[in-house]
C-alpha cells in the first residue's frame, strides 16, 4: 500500500539580496550548485519523497522561474504587488495546497543524506504536533555562521534557543494562518503560537546540509556533495 504523503510549499519568492550579483540577473533558485539550479536539487527531494501536490510561490523576477517549472507538475503561486513573505505566501498558496498538513522548504539549501522530506514525514504525529521543524545540528551545518534556532527535549518539543539549526523544512497545520490579520508576515508569528500550547515540535536530521544563501555557499555545497566540475 502507497503511504500518503503531504503537499510540498516550495518556496522561491525571494531577493536573493545576500548571493549579491549572482541574482541581478536571475532569481536564486536558478543559482546553479553542482551543475544544476538549487530548485532542481529541492526537486529531486520532492519527488524522491513523492509528494503529489508540489506549489513554489513566485515574486522576484518570476519569468524565468516560470520558464524552468514549465512541464514539472509545480504549480504556481504568484505573489504580486508585494512579496507575502513565509507565512503570507504560505496561505496564499493554500487554494492550491489544500487544508491538511503542508510541508514546508526552502530552495536554498543543498543535503547529503537521507531524504529530508521522508525522513520528517516518518516522525510527523499530528495527534501531539502542530508543527514538526527538521533541524541540523551544528557540526552537521556547513556555510551557516549563526548561533543555533532552537533547543530539541526528549519529546521532541522545541523551545527557542542556541542550538539546533532550521534547516528550512518542516511539515506544519495551516489552520491557525486565518487567524492571523497581517497580509505579509513570517510564519514565526505561527510558530510563536504553537510554543505557547507545546505544539511546536522539531527532530536533527542525520546528515549534513549546506546553506546556499550566501555565494561561497556554492563551492562548500559542491565540496560536501564531492562534485566537481573537470
Amino acid at each position: 500500500m502507497r503511504i500518503q504523503t503531504h503537499p510540498v510549499m516550495l518556496f522561491a519568492a525571494g531577493f536573493g539580496t545576500r548571493m549579491g550579483a549572482l541574482t541581478a540577473h536571475q532569481p536564486k533558485p536558478l543559482v546553479r550548485v553542482a551543475g544544476k539550479p538549487l530548485i532542481d536539487h529541492a526537486l529531486d527531494l520532492v519527488r524522491g519523497y513523492g509528494a503529489d501536490r508540489v506549489v513554489a510561490n513566485l515574486h522576484y523576477m518570476p519569468e524565468p522561474l516560470e520558464r524552468h517549472l514549465a512541464g514539472t507538475g509545480v504549480a504556481l503561486s504568484h505573489e504580486a504587488p508585494d512579496i507575502l513573505e513565509t507565512g503570507g505566501g504560505l496561505r496564499n498558496a493554500l487554494p492550491l495546497l489544500g487544508s491538511g498538513p503542508v510541508i514546508t522548504m526552502n530552495t536554498d539549501a543543498v543535503w547529503s543524506g537521507p531524504n529530508p522530506l521522508a525522513h520528517l514525514a516518518a516522525l510527523w504525529n499530528p495527534d501531539q504536533m502542530d508543527a514538526l521543524l527538521l533541524c541540523i545540528p551544528k557540526p552537521q551545518a556547513i556555510g551557516h555562521s549563526g548561533v543555533g534556532d532552537f533547543i530539541i527535549g526528549d519529546d521532541m518539543r522545541a523551545q527557542r534557543g542556541p542550538d539546533a539549526i532550521y534547516s528550512g523544512i518542516q511539515i506544519i497545520k495551516t489552520d491557525l494562518l486565518h487567524d492571523i490579520p497581517e497580509v505579509s508576515f513570517s510564519l514565526n508569528l505561527l510558530w510563536d503560537k504553537m510554543l505557547k500550547t507545546d505544539r511546536l515540535c522539531a527532530t536533527p536530521y542525520p546528515g549534513k546540509w549546506c546553506d546556499v544563501g550566501r555565494p561561497e555557499g556554492i563551492k562548500l555545497a559542491e565540496d560536501m556533495l564531492g562534485w566537481s566540475d573537470v
